[in-house]
């Protein structure tokens, strides 16, 4: 699934990057069109890391990146209880 451009996407973080042109301008992994929800649903249901590496040709470093991205995005929410 390694991504056929030859033009460099725009890393927003190690190993995470976004180009309007890949998957509608969603984070993805570096080099490839995996993107970060697909691989957050994956291990939220259970698949473990072996298998998304197998299914989408990607590394253990890519699928830890993904989780360093998601623990960054959720530490930086703001979440607000409704009244």
């Amino acid at each position: 699934m390694k991504n056929k451009r030859n033009r460099e996407m725009p890393e927003i973080a190690p190993r995470i990057s976004v180009d309007p042109g890949v998957r509608f301008g969603k984070p993805v992994i570096t080099g490839t069109r995996v993107a970060i929800d697909t691989i957050l649903g994956h291990l939220a249901a259970g698949d473990s890391i072996e298998t998304l590496m197998a299914e989408y040709e990607i590394t253990r470093e890519d699928i830890l990146a993904v989780l360093r991205y998601a623990a960054q995005v959720v530490s930086d929410e703001e979440v607000r209880a409704a009244p």
